[in-house]
């Protein structure tokens, strides 16, 4: 897959590089597909779009932005599998209890840096999942305390990226005409 970065970030992708999920394979297979292709439909949503217009609030009154919507979906990756699941003892990204929405507010830093945070926060979670024993695994949810199977957190993680993407498109739409699946 191709990956922004300072060198391409202007440059539209003129094919889809997504992979199609398969239409016939194992839940697990399925489900991890299905995820990665929301990652590059995400990406994809961003490729193309100058640097310093990632952070285009450009939907009244909303704060959302690719930037914001980025560094949100990087601290989703965290929250998600290595915080609830895999138990890690990590700090929560963009997020605060004195400032909760710094993923959409404080969008200062450099854009090509928070590609590579939610593409590290991918790779991990990528990680998890492949050394998983199963999709009944479980790790802890945070707000019960009660168990959460593998196969929740990737269903949720599916519908989270879903949404923004649909999100994302709007975003493109009103920066530079672009849309698409």
């Amino acid at each position: 897959m191709t990956h922004i970065s300072a060198e391409n970030l202007s440059q539209p992708w003129p094919d889809d590089p997504r992979t199609d999920p398969p239409s016939v394979a194992g839940e697990r297979e399925l489900l991890t597909s299905y995820l990665d292709w929301h990652r590059q439909t995400f990406e994809l949503k961003c490729s193309g779009v100058p640097a310093e217009r990632l952070s285009d609030k450009c939907i009244p009154p909303s704060e959302l932005s690719l930037h914001g919507l980025l560094r949100h979906l990087s601290g989703v990756e965290r929250w998600w599998f290595r915080l609830q699941f895999a138990g890690e003892d990590l700090p929560l990204l963009y997020y605060s209890d004195d400032d909760p929405n710094q993923d959409f507010d404080s969008l200062d830093g450099d854009v090509n840096e928070a590609f590579a945070v939610w593409r590290a926060e991918c790779d991990h979670s990528r990680r998890i999942v492949e050394s998983a024993a199963s999709l009944d695994a479980t790790g802890t949810r945070f707000s019960t305390g009660e168990p959460i199977s593998l196969r929740r957190i990737l269903v949720s993680t599916i519908a989270e990226y879903a949404r923004h993407n649909g999100h994302a498109d709007l975003l493109r739409e009103r920066i530079d005409g672009a849309t698409g699946s």
